[in-house]
């Protein structure tokens, strides 16, 4: 896919005590670990935006992207971080796809679904839907809505993606939730709880077909 990815680590996850809830463990692994591996592969070119000491994500060897917008102003600065990295270094990147930091269960078809939805309705963006409900967040968005992004960003309108994307074309992408709901996210500790029950039911579940194959 000619598509570009960022993941989105800006936040100062409060609701979880503060830090980096990408660098949490989960399995044994940082969540970060996990969201590379689902959508690293799907993209042609993968950063991260964080804010702070870059060094601390060194072992993944993504490019880190600080918001180019102070004071933390949430996703949406994440979005625009991941337009002007695009922009900037990566000539003739049209598009690119955010995930957040704590979704360890991307689905490995994320990317090419959107890209395919946005496309047969001609959208401006998509974004993934599951359960009933959207994921902002989770979306492709084309390039030519940077500036568009950055003059909401430095007025005194809302800063919410919900409100970004309500003035675009939107493709909604329905994900199923069997059996794990590919976007749950580790908001609080008891979502890491969950997340572990989904990951060690994982691991039994490709034990069990290891088994079957060889057997």
């Amino acid at each position: 896919m000619t598509v570009a990815g960022i993941i989105l680590a800006g936040g100062l996850a409060r609701r979880i005590g503060g830090g980096d809830k990408p660098l949490r463990l989960l399995a044994g692994r940082p969540i970060l670990d996990h969201v590379v591996a689902r959508i690293r592969p799907q993209l042609s070119a993968l950063a991260l935006n964080a804010n702070g000491d870059p060094t601390r994500f060194e072992q993944w060897g993504l490019p880190v992207i600080a918001d180019p917008i102070p004071d933390h102003p949430g996703p949406l600065a994440g979005i625009l971080a991941g337009m002007d990295w695009a922009r900037s270094s990566l000539p003739g990147m049209r598009d690119i796809v955010t995930v957040p930091g704590d979704t360890p269960f991307l689905p490995t078809d994320l990317v090419e679904r959107l890209v395919s939805a946005r496309n047969a309705v001609s959208a401006d963006i998509a974004i993934a839907a599951s359960a009933g409900r959207s994921h902002p967040v989770v979306g492709l968005w084309s390039v030519r809505l940077t500036e568009q992004l950055r003059q909401m960003l430095t007025t005194d309108g809302p800063r919410k993606v919900e409100v970004f994307v309500a003035r675009y074309r939107v493709a909604v992408v329905a994900f199923p939730v069997d059996p794990v709901d590919p976007f749950h996210n580790i908001n609080r500790e008891a979502d890491l709880t969950v997340a572990e029950v989904f990951a060690a039911g994982s691991r039994l579940s490709t034990a069990a077909s290891a088994r079957r194959r060889s057997s």
